[in-house]
């Protein structure tokens, strides 16, 4: 009895008439936007002072100020380069 249930409810599950329904897809492009703040060009260096720098000064700060403003505007201008690439239909 058992298996005449479940014969009975597999055959009325199936399918049997036509094609199966093709699955819907949907394409959407999205293009991002960026504020108008990211478009601006990374705060520029400060002047070298006009005196003699120790090392460890030239090391500690003006080295490292150097390294992270060109570290910054190479990745603000990469993302933006990214972002208006985007090509939408």
């Amino acid at each position: 009895m058992t298996l005449a249930a479940l014969a009975a409810i597999a055959s009325g599950c199936s399918r049997t008439e036509g094609e199966p329904p093709k699955p819907v897809v949907r394409t959407v492009y999205v293009k991002p936007e960026l504020s108008p703040e990211s478009r601006k060009v990374c705060p520029p260096l400060q002047d070298k002072p006009d005196r003699q720098m120790s090392e460890a000064e030239v090391f500690g700060k003006w080295a490292a100020d150097r390294t992270a403003r060109n570290v910054c505007e190479t990745r603000r201008a990469a993302a933006v380069a990214a972002v208006d690439a985007v090509v939408t239909p």
